[in-house]
């Protein structure tokens, strides 16, 4: 017998939240999409649809999969963020949406100027640089150190057409040849005490692309005193910053001279983006 559309949902649903998956609703939304090819609203409209043998059994090996703590990310190969999709797997960070608010903050710096130079550091899959060069007229330079993120975010400059040039470096050993309106970097910031607390989903991605060094500022202080001489004058440099640190990056950019350092808060009322300017 053929399961419908909205019996694969609600079952894809209950089985996710008996694993403990604590956003279900949204994942067995995502996992629909994924195999059906329909939108959130045709899902809704087309309820009463079967899938197909192939469609319930690529299912099945989904949600089991996701019920081992997997990341869904990973299984599906690909993540949305800031309204484009992004090929992902192993080796490299998942795109989240709080990381949104950083590509937000450049775009409302880089509104009304020509053709700006942007530098993005620890690219990984390269979703800020991309969506920073997709909605601005921009010239975007994207580092990332390790290979398997490198190939990601190769594979999504090629997918997106996107004015982004990659540079395989270690972000503590580059050396710029030009200077930048606009520096960005969602850098690694997970702490030492908290790398031995991270959720599975979180545990299967790479460590280098999470920890920070012993208290999760080593990134911002190298960052923030290396390339403050790359940017030109009025430039700013922004940083994506864990829950708890927006007060010690701001200090930090505060102490090393820069201006105007404000912090911005998520949706959560969480400070999750610090910057500042240079004369």
């Amino acid at each position: 017998m053929q399961t419908t559309i909205f019996t694969a949902y609600n079952n894809t649903k209950k089985f996710l939240k008996s694993a403990g998956i604590s956003n279900f609703a949204f994942e067995a939304r995502q996992i629909l999409r994924h195999i059906t090819g329909l939108s959130n609203a045709e899902i809704l409209t087309k309820y009463s649809e079967t899938l197909t043998p192939l469609q319930q059994t690529v299912l099945n090996n989904i949600v089991t999969r996701r019920a081992t703590g997997y990341p869904l990310q990973y299984i599906l190969g690909y993540w949305s963020f800031f309204g484009l999709d992004f090929l992902v797997g192993e080796g490299v960070l998942i795109p989240r949406p709080e990381t949104e608010l950083l590509v937000d903050t450049a775009l409302e710096f880089l509104k009304g100027k020509q053709t700006a130079n942007v530098l993005d550091l620890c690219s990984g899959s390269g979703c800020i640089a991309i969506s920073v060069a997709k909605n601005c007229q921009s010239n975007v330079l994207a580092v990332e150190k390790y290979q398997q993120a490198y190939e990601f975010l190769l594979k999504n400059i090629k997918k997106h057409s996107a004015a982004v040039t990659p540079v395989l470096a270690d972000v503590f050993e580059f050396t710029p040849h030009e200077k930048f309106d606009l520096i960005v970097s969602n850098p690694p910031y997970v702490s030492a005490k908290e790398m031995e607390i991270i959720d599975t989903a979180t545990s299967f991605e790479p460590d280098t692309a999470l920890y920070g060094g012993e208290d999760g500022m080593l990134f911002y202080r190298k960052i923030a005193r290396d390339y403050k001489d790359y940017l030109t004058p009025g430039g700013m440099l922004a940083f994506e910053v864990g829950f708890s640190q927006g007060e010690a990056v701001a200090d930090l950019l505060k102490t090393l001279g820069y201006n105007n350092v404000g912090i911005k808060n998520d949706l959560e009322g969480i400070g999750r983006v610090v910057f500042g300017t240079v004369n």
